[in-house]
């Protein structure tokens, strides 16, 4: 890599983060993104939501984790079908190749397993959190 390619990345990482830097004083509300409460969601209602660049999220631990690990899941089964379908193209395309034969069938293998762990995690947690630990604010 030239020494002029080098210098330019440098300076366009300078002036980006002078940028973030110069917003962030300006204006902190636009990178932050939490700048009130959600309309209906006040801190004095039943279920406080603070308006953030996601959208609403639930300040309490309960509602926190019933809003992120439906969307957690929901990603983790998407990411395991992807590969499972990448794994079965490998085992259609492998020609009969022993070697590609089996690549493909570790990488089906590693995707259910990695969905199984991604499953029986919420378990653990529950396990851990709730049973053993007893967490005070932590309700199952």
């Amino acid at each position: 890599m030239s020494v002029t390619r080098r210098l330019g990345k440098k300076i366009a990482g300078t002036v980006a983060s002078i940028l973030v830097f110069g917003l962030s004083l300006i204006h902190p509300q636009a990178l932050l993104a939490v700048s009130e409460f959600c309309a209906g969601h006040g801190a004095d209602s039943g279920d406080p939501q603070i308006n953030t660049a996601l959208g609403c999220i639930p300040v309490d631990f309960n509602s926190l984790m019933a809003t992120v690990l439906p969307i957690f899941f929901g990603i983790a089964g998407g990411v395991s079908f992807l590969i499972m379908v990448y794994g079965f193209i490998l085992m259609a395309t492998s020609a009969g190749d022993p070697k590609a034969v089996a690549g493909a069938q570790e990488t089906v293998t590693s995707a259910i397993i990695g969905l199984l762990v991604s499953i029986f995690a919420i378990f653990i947690v529950r396990l851990v959190l709730l049973n053993i630990l007893h967490i005070p604010g932590v309700t199952g």
